[in-house]
């Protein structure tokens, strides 16, 4: 929200009151409490006159220091609120500094008054972060109604990230962004994911502790400011210390929560019915056949609405037309091997035998004057399950309950953003911040039913909607996107958003939703979708089985999924950092180079994991330009070197897309190609590329461990508890001076070794260059 007219005047309507200057100060065990005047006092007479803004300063953990600023404490606290961790121990130190109040927490300090004007500034490490100084934390009055907010300096060249998926330009810088859900496609300042967080190139985030609606201007009313507002008479807000972006992803995370680590099964290819396609099981079943005659693997079959009656959703019951056999069907599927997913949402419509009983249960959310809240604008008559209601969630988890009886996997959590906020919750929330939160809830229930029935690593959703803290529940997707170049390019936007939002992984409709795409779009997002953290062919009017648009997206599909078979040993553990950590498993340039300002507005490229840089074709031609950081960068599939830094342009294939590997890395490749799930360190290949002397690299793989070391021509790889079998190739290095440990023989791209005990030391030759430069 706007409250300025220019940088001199308010808006027509809007009356403004700042701190202008420290009263007191009130320390107490790691916090502070700082009462400011909005008008100078020159005399006790102005003691008499208000408002007084009170200030207080606290830490939930080392670097993270969280800033409440509050007009009238008598507010009614409401809910619901984001639950967030506090860390047993924490210390904040509080000292007087020549009249200046500070707050530490670890490298993180919070500067309160000093001098003659107002103002909070933020340090770490002998250098400024941001601050709050003259007229820019205060209570706005807009007609009548009152809103808190601050606002927080942007230094020359600091670029702002997140506040959930968005699908605009990945830096904020400009934007006007207003947290709260909807269900606006991929192609407008709307969003499904909203998450009131945002991350800097500068060595902090901010996470704005507030579930409801919350107005961000970034750089767009005070260009040098992000101002966050929000009505009520209360905001909190954390500053997030890095000083990397992974350090306050890291740091933020730990606050908020951190992702579950999904099956390994679900990093395969999931196929879908599509939306409103008709399909039977003999349709299902000639597709899982196509897929199987064509060698194209499959790990998972997604039946999305229509396997439940129309007009039907969600009673949870297989249409008994179509699918007249469904615990048959679902055990022939298992017994091909393949994973079912199936479409919920939290709408009842009024055909559904859930509504009435739901009414009668009192699950549904009502309206003021006792009614259930219903509507047309997705089921005829639909209402919303009440998941406030302990009794609600109970009863809709018990019909999910019955469909894993028989002999479902997981389930596609659709919708969940169109919450109204003209009604009554059970437990009294507010409806306003029960908009966003309502995912969470939505979410956490359906994920608690798999992980309850199916055990903690096995608990996997397909999730559109999302706030903050629904990064513990995996995996959410893109929503809906045309079948275009343009609305693949403004998916990735949206996806690396995400996880400069704190959430770990991330998928999208492979070819597009809306619309058929042409065969050249199909076969280039096939490429981008299998290079991402999760994999999904779906569409809403036509299917996405390859061989309808042209026999080489067959060849296509293939390719890339079993490259991504392949490479499950490194993306299993990239889903481990990103568990560990809440480092995503698709990162934005920024976040491994966060020094290199090439990198600030990248948004066609990204690195998968922390090896791997990936740089989406989005034309028919195959012209694709992208920028290669410092180093010497190593192309998978051919060996080939590229040294930055530089912007380079390729022309690929259908069946190739610019996979360059980071200097210094060491990258497991798997012997199996034809599913994810399958034990990775078993025959497993450590691809090296341009290991520097001194270096040591560690590489796990499941439960082995391999290190990596290279001194001077030396390369010595260790491996611990690995099983026999597992294999080295040495990237751009020729024919070895001696191998120990195993046999050496030229490949290729350079030199592979076939281990045979636990230990193998390659003596290279000395002014070995290998590869081809490019």
């Amino acid at each position: 929200m706007k409250f300025s007219d220019g940088y001199w005047q308010l808006r027509p309507g809007v009356v403004a009151a700042h701190p202008v200057e420290v009263h007191d100060v009130v320390a107490g065990e790691g916090t502070l409490v700082v009462h400011a005047p909005t008008t100078p006092i020159r005399h006790r007479g102005d003691l008499l006159r208000g408002p007084v803004v009170t200030i207080g300063l606290s830490s939930p953990m080392p670097d993270v220091i969280g800033v409440t600023i509050t007009h009238f404490a008598g507010e009614v606290p409401a809910e619901p609120r984001f639950e967030l961790a506090v860390e047993d121990g924490t210390t904040a130190k509080v000292v007087d500094e020549d009249g200046v109040a500070v707050l530490t927490s670890g490298a993180l300090s919070a500067r309160v008054g000093g001098g003659d004007g107002w103002g909070v500034d933020f340090t770490a490490g002998g250098r400024a972060l941001t601050s709050s100084g003259a007229k820019a934390m205060g209570f706005m009055t807009v007609d009548g109604e009152h809103h808190v907010r601050d606002q927080l300096t942007l230094g020359v060249g600091d670029v702002v990230y997140g506040l959930g998926e968005r699908f605009g330009p990945v830096a904020r810088n400009g934007q006007a962004v207003d947290i709260w859900n909807a269900d606006g496609g991929t192609g407008t300042e709307q969003a499904y994911k909203n998450v009131p967080f945002y991350l800097t190139n500068a060595g902090y985030g901010v996470f704005v502790d507030h579930p409801g609606a919350v107005s961000f201007e970034v750089g767009s009313e005070v260009v040098s400011r992000v101002q966050f507002s929000v009505p009520g008479q209360t905001l909190r807000y954390f500053v997030v210390h890095g000083p990397t972006p992974k350090d306050v992803l890291r740091r933020y995370t730990a606050l908020t929560g951190r992702p579950a680590l999904p099956p390994a099964w679900s990093f395969g290819l999931w196929l879908s019915t599509s939306f409103t396609t008709s399909y039977d099981e003999a349709t299902v079943t000639g597709f899982i056949d196509g897929m199987a005659e064509r060698g194209l693997p499959l790990s998972v079959f997604h039946f999305d609405c229509f396997w439940m009656r129309e007009y039907h959703w969600c009673d949870f019951r297989w249409d008994p037309e179509t699918f007249p056999d469904p615990e048959g069907m679902l055990e022939r599927l298992r017994a091909r091997g393949l994973r079912v997913c199936v479409w919920i949402n939290p709408y009842i419509g009024q055909a559904s035998d859930l509504f009435a009983e739901g009414v009668a249960g009192g699950f549904l959310v009502r309206r003021p004057n006792g009614d259930v809240w219903q509507g047309d604008q997705w089921q005829p008559g639909m209402a919303l399950v009440d998941f406030t209601n302990p009794a609600a969630r109970e009863w809709f988890a018990g019909k999910l309950d019955a469909l894993l009886e028989q002999g479902v996997d997981c389930f596609k959590t659709d919708f969940g953003e169109r919450i109204p906020t003209d009604v009554v919750y059970f437990d009294g929330s507010d409806p306003v911040r029960m908009h966003n939160y309502y995912t969470l809830l939505y979410n956490r229930t359906v994920f608690d039913v798999l992980r309850d029935r199916r055990g903690e690593h096995e608990a996997v959703l397909f999730a559109r909607s999302a706030t903050a803290g629904c990064q513990r529940f995996p995996v959410h997707w893109g929503g809906d996107s045309e079948s275009t170049y343009e609305s693949m390019a403004e998916s990735l936007r949206g996806g690396l958003s995400l996880g400069m939002s704190g959430f770990g992984f991330w998928s999208h409709d492979i070819g597009g939703f809306e619309g058929t795409p042409s065969a050249g779009v199909f076969k280039r997002w096939i490429a981008f979708g299998l290079l991402s953290s999760h994999s999904r062919l779906h569409g809403s009017g036509s299917y996405r089985v390859p061989w309808l648009f042209d026999e080489e997206a067959v060849d296509v599909l293939r390719v890339f999924t079993k490259l991504k078979a392949r490479l499950m040993p490194y993306l299993f553990e990239a889903a481990r950092q990103a568990v560990g950590t809440g480092v995503p498993v698709m990162r934005a340039m920024v976040l491994e180079f966060p020094d290199d300002p090439a990198c600030t507005h990248l948004e066609r490229q990204y690195l998968l994991g922390d090896s791997l840089l990936v740089a989406p074709v989005f034309t028919d031609d195959g012209t694709v330009s992208y920028y290669v950081p410092e180093g010497t960068w190593t192309r998978f599939t051919t060996g080939d070197r590229v040294r930055g830094p530089r912007w380079t342009t390729d022309r690929c294939g259908f069946t190739d897309v610019p996979l360059l590997v980071r200097p210094n890395s060491v990258v497991p490749v798997g012997a199996v190609d034809d599913r994810p799930d399958y034990d990775h360190a078993d025959g497993v290949t450590l691809h090296v590329y341009e290991l520097a002397d001194g270096t040591t690299a560690t590489t796990p793989v499941g439960d082995a461990v391999f290190t990596t070391a290279r001194r001077g021509g030396v390369v010595t790889v260790e491996a611990h508890a690995a099983p026999p079998g597992w294999r080295v190739l040495l990237v751009g290095v020729g024919a070895p001076a001696s191998v120990e440990g195993g046999t050496g023989t030229e490949h290729v791209q350079g030199v592979l070794v076939q281990a045979d005990r636990d230990r193998v030391v390659v003596v290279v030759r000395e002014n070995d260059s290998g590869g081809r430069p490019s």
